[in-house]
Parts: structure tokens; C-alpha cells; sequence
């Protein structure tokens, strides 16, 4: 392994150390402002958290977000490698975006000439980037947030939650009450793994108390994170038909002494009709055109919240597509609103892509240029600040937002070479 890599690996091994979960990132935000200024960097931070660090006259201006998605034991992460891949035990990893970090701190430690900023909580609506108040003077911004090495991105999908509130009036029931959980599937994130076949654990929980025709239910709780796909799922239901068995459900007796929700089965219907999944695919950029996660429910006492999470690679389409989930979920007494909206960053090629895709080709052979289904931070930074052209890279990261998140270490090292490569081909001229 490469001198530079040991170190770019002993960097990410430390940040995994530091809580930094979405809303939780105060110890990672005090180590990086502390850690530049002690190698003479000059370190803004705003009101949103965001982290601006610069030294001399940068051409080029990095860019990570510093939160991440916490699944199963995270914050604690035990990483752990295994034929070339780095995994965490029973949690996320945190490689998105730990691993651009990591490679930041590295060029920070050996005083490269750069920009380099952080951006708080990317994870939970790319919110320090719509707050941000930082201008880098660089024109060129890359972004360090793609999760396959060498690919240049040039374009993403924009974004929107949708949550809707249901109140239902509590009656009493006299039957069997039954406790019904669907546990441990492999969730994923709900962007790029969108299309990839991952079953939902919220849509097959309700397959199950439909096809057993239940007849009350009194509550349902499921999925982890708005940007995940749920992997556990759990009803508490009335039934006068004996459970239907099942190889993928738990289903115990408990007892009977629970309010039920009257009209509650319409929720049941509304869930299991949902077109939890892509509703449309660009078949020339070959991803998702649009997509909308059946996120989350819960339930407290006698109100249900439904959180969605709608994806579009076209700010029209998002709107389409959101107008229209309102509209069904008001049909059924659901009050909504619209939260952590963004915007599609439309592909469009600029110089700075060329140069880029030129470093890349040295590196790998050859540049591939594509679009993601996912939210990045370009289309928001690139608006916010127009004088910038922004392209996207990254190592490469499978299963991101899960327990079963793994960064591939070879990527790494290739992606590194590349950060350095265009670094150095603007600060030479």
C-alpha cells in the first residue's frame, strides 16, 4: 500500500472514532477546525456548521460533507477488513463521506495549496449546504462525495420528504391481538439502491396483514432513516383468523389489552397500494428518472406519521411527482407538508470536467462521465454560488446507509492519485 494511502487510512481510522452521526458532529467539527489551525491554515465556520479551509491562493476547492447516516451500533464503529474491503461490525461505516475526509486531512497534513470545505449535515436535507454563508475563492469545486472510482459525475437528482399526519379515533376491541415484525433485511440507500430489487420492510409487513385480512390494527411502526430503505418493520393487529405462516415474519400472541384504530385498515390499504420503488427510468443515463422511498411510519397513540422521500433527476418531474403523492395521501385524511427540499444539478460539461476527466484517464485509462440518483451537494453549491463548475468523484462504496457498508481500499489509493493529479495540474500553472 502506498505511503500516502497508510496515511489516508490511519485518517479515516481516527474519524470513525469521533461521533459524528447527522445532528451529532460537534467532536468531528472541533478536530477539523483544530486540526487546520494547527498546521496554519486559515479556518472559517458559519452559522450552519459549515467549515471553510484555505491556505495562500487556492485554484481548487474541495468538498465532503462531515455527518453521516448512523445505522446499528454507530456511532461506535469497529471497522474491520476483509479481502480488500474495509466493513464496521453491526453498524454503518461511515465511508460516505468519511473516506473524502480523510483524503482532506491528508493534503491538509502535507499543506497542499487548496480549498477545502466541509458541509454539516448533508445526510438529513443537505442542510449546511442551503445555510451556507462561506465563498471560496476557488472557481473549480470537486466534490469528493461519488461512490465509484473512476467515473466523473456531472449531474444528480434532486430531492423532497413528504410527511403526512393521520389522526384516528381509538376504539375498544375484544379479540385476539397479535404482534407482527419483519426484522434485519438489507436496507440500503434509498438513491442508489433504489433500483437495485431491496425489499421494504414497511411494504412487506403490510403484504402479510392484507393477504391475512386482519381485523384491526393498533400500530404500526417502521424503516430507520429518511434516506434508507427500511430494513425493520412492526404492527400491533387484532385478528379473528389464525396468522397466515410465515418464513420471513415474526408473529407472537400478546395481550389483549390494546386500543384499537378505528378505519385503521385503510392505512393497511394505503401502504400496501403504495408504489414504494422507481416510477420512471432514464433509459440514457441508464439510473432512475424518478423514485420515491416509502420511508418510515410511526405511531403515537392514536396518530400515524408516514415520511416518503421523493427523488427526480429533473426539478419538474420532482414537483410532479410530489404534487401527486399529496394529493393521494390527502385523499385519506392525511395532512402533509414538504420538508428538506433540493434541487436536481442538471449535467452540464465545463472545462474544469474536461480537466478533470483527463486526470482520470491517466489514472484508470479512461473516463466515464454519468449522472446519480442520489442527492449531492453541487446542484445547491453550484446555485448558491454561480461562479463555480463543480464535478463529483469518490471511491468506491457499496451498501451506503446499512450495516452492510464497505468501502473498496484499492479505490482509495486510485482516487487519491486523481485528487492529487488535478490538484497539482492548476497549482503548477
Amino acid at each position: 500500500m502506498h505511503t500516502d494511502t497508510q496515511k489516508v487510512m490511519k485518517f479515516f481510522k481516527e474519524i470513525t472514532q469521533i461521533p459524528h452521526c447527522s445532528s451529532n458532529y460537534e467532536q468531528l467539527k472541533h478536530f477539523l477546525v483544530e486540526f487546520a489551525k494547527d498546521r496554519g491554515y486559515c479556518v472559517e465556520v458559519d452559522r450552519a456548521d459549515n467549515i471553510l479551509i484555505s491556505i495562500k491562493e487556492p485554484k481548487v476547492c474541495l468538498q465532503a460533507h462531515y455527518d453521516m447516516v448512523c445505522v446499528g451500533k454507530a456511532p461506535d464503529i469497529e471497522p474491520f477488513v476483509k479481502d480488500g474491503w474495509i466493513y464496521a461490525k453491526e453498524s454503518s461505516l461511515g465511508a460516505d463521506n468519511g473516506m473524502a475526509i480523510a483524503m482532506m486531512l491528508n493534503l491538509i497534513d502535507e499543506g497542499v495549496e487548496a480549498e477545502y470545505l466541509f458541509t454539516a449535515d448533508e445526510e438529513i436535507g443537505l442542510i449546511g449546504a442551503k445555510a451556507l454563508e462561506l465563498k471560496p475563492k476557488s472557481k473549480r469545486l470537486l466534490n469528493l462525495d461519488y461512490e465509484s472510482e473512476g467515473i466523473v459525475c456531472i449531474g444528480c437528482a434532486g430531492g423532497v420528504d413528504i410527511i403526512g399526519n393521520i389522526t384516528l379515533e381509538e376504539i375498544d376491541f375484544n379479540g385476539k391481538c397479535y404482534e407482527v415484525s419483519v426484522s434485519g433485511l438489507p436496507g440500503g440507500h434509498s438513491g442508489v439502491d433504489i433500483d437495485k430489487g431491496i425489499p421494504s420492510a414497511i411494504k412487506v409487513l403490510a403484504k402479510y396483514l392484507k393477504e391475512w385480512g386482519i381485523d384491526e390494527l393498533v400500530s404500526f411502526d417502521g424503516g430507520e432513516r429518511r434516506n434508507s430503505i427500511p430494513a425493520n418493520a412492526k404492527a400491533t393487529v387484532y385478528a379473528s383468523k389464525p396468522p397466515i405462516s410465515s418464513d420471513t415474519l415474526q408473529i407472537k400472541e400478546i395481550k389483549a389489552d390494546k386500543k384499537a384504530l378505528k378505519d385503521g385498515l385503510k392505512i393497511i390499504d394505503y401502504l400496501n397500494s403504495f408504489k414504494h420503488g422507481v416510477r420512471e427510468f432514464d433509459n440514457k443515463l441508464n439510473i432512475p428518472y424518478t423514485s420515491i422511498n416509502l420511508a418510515i411510519i410511526s405511531t403515537n397513540d392514536n396518530q400515524i406519521t408516514v415520511t416518503l422521500s421523493a427523488r427526480a433527476m429533473d426539478n419538474e418531474a420532482l414537483e410532479k411527482l410530489a404534487t401527486e403523492t399529496i394529493e393521494q395521501m390527502q385523499k385519506i385524511g392525511f395532512e402533509t407538508k414538504r420538508e428538506d427540499e433540493y434541487p436536481a444539478w442538471k449535467p452540464i460539461e465545463s472545462d474544469f470536467t474536461q480537466e478533470v476527466c483527463q486526470a482520470v484517464r491517466e489514472q484508470f485509462g479512461d473516463c466515464k462521465k454519468e449522472a446519480i440518483h442520489a442527492g449531492l451537494e453541487c446542484g445547491i453549491l453550484t446555485e448558491k454560488l454561480p461562479y463555480i463548475r463543480a464535478v463529483s468523484i469518490g471511491p468506491t462504496i457499496q451498501n451506503p446507509h446499512s450495516i452492510r457498508e464497505r468501502v473498496n481500499i484499492d479505490s482509495v489509493e486510485h482516487t487519491y492519485k486523481v485528487v492529487e493529479k488535478i490538484i497539482n495540474r492548476f497549482n503548477s500553472n
